[in-house]
């Protein structure tokens, strides 16, 4: 589950992992102009779009943040519903084919390791790259990991016996595209748009030999700059979709917070992506 901040008094803009993946998609799909190679490989696109497929069953019954009064943010989700949910989506990309299942294992392996170092996004309540570890959690979290290494060396393995092996540079390709559109969307899912400042993507990959650093900067509240520019279009617009709901007072929690969230009007928030 992903709550973006407000305004004191205001309500949050909350967005299931489903409709954020969405908008990853729409990232996905808008990349790609002369000096960008578009996403092309129908397995990487995949794992764009389901990257984060293990959270399914979480977000239709989210904890309740009691210092928040709101849903968990997904790093501050309980740990073991979070180590669940980080297996999960490799699990259910590698149905799909070995290679989507593999993006999904590095992501989830990434999150916890600053994300292989081709991205210097920090999430909104950390001042980190990666998620934490904390020490009474260690043991399981790097036990998480460890079978996520495991899960990669048999899937590269897989896709050798199948003759369907990409080359070393191109998975680090695709894998940057998943981090691009990932932490871009989650730029504007995690704030709102009064604590937007410029943001740096470095390892936005040009092709699978060259990467390019793209500086974003805020022009207003929709409307964001990104120089290079990345899209195939002049500009680019993207939806992103969710819910507004107002931290809920003690004494009033609902039996079921999916279902309360669930009953709330879906909303969306709009932005265009100019160049630079």
């Amino acid at each position: 589950m992903i709550v973006q901040t407000a305004p004191d008094g205001k309500p949050h803009f909350i967005s299931t992992m489903i409709e954020h993946m969405d908008l990853c998609g729409q990232i996905a799909r808008a990349f790609g102009n002369e000096t960008f190679e578009p996403i092309e490989d129908g397995d990487a696109l995949y794992a764009i779009d389901n990257h984060d497929r293990g959270w399914d069953d979480y977000d239709q019954h989210p904890g309740l943040d009691v210092d928040t009064r709101l849903p968990y943010l997904m790093v501050q989700t309980p740990i073991d519903d979070t180590l669940k949910t980080n297996r999960g989506s490799p699990e259910f990309n590698e149905r799909h084919s070995p290679y989507s299942g593999l993006l999904s294992s590095m992501h989830t392996w990434g999150l916890y390791n600053r994300r292989y170092g081709f991205s210097q996004f920090e999430v909104r309540t950390l001042n980190s790259i990666s998620a934490p570890i904390p020490p009474e959690n260690k043991v399981k979290i790097v036990t998480m990991l460890t079978g996520e290494l495991q899960r990669q060396k048999r899937l590269r393995g897989e896709l050798v016996k199948q003759a369907a092996a990409r080359d070393e540079q191109k998975i680090l390709q695709n894998y940057k595209h998943l981090q691009f559109c990932d932490t871009l969307a989650l730029y504007f899912q995690l704030r709102h748009s009064s604590e937007r400042s410029d943001e740096t993507y470095i390892h936005v990959p040009k092709n699978k030999a060259a990467d390019a650093s793209i500086a974003l900067k805020k022009i207003d509240d929709t409307t964001y700059s990104l120089a290079p520019f990345p899209f195939a279009s002049d500009s680019a617009s993207v939806l992103s979709r969710g819910r507004y709901m107002h931290p809920i007072p003690v004494g009033k929690e609902p039996n079921d917070l999916g279902v309360a969230l669930r009953k709330l009007p879906a909303d969306v928030q709009s932005y265009r992506l100019v160049p630079g």
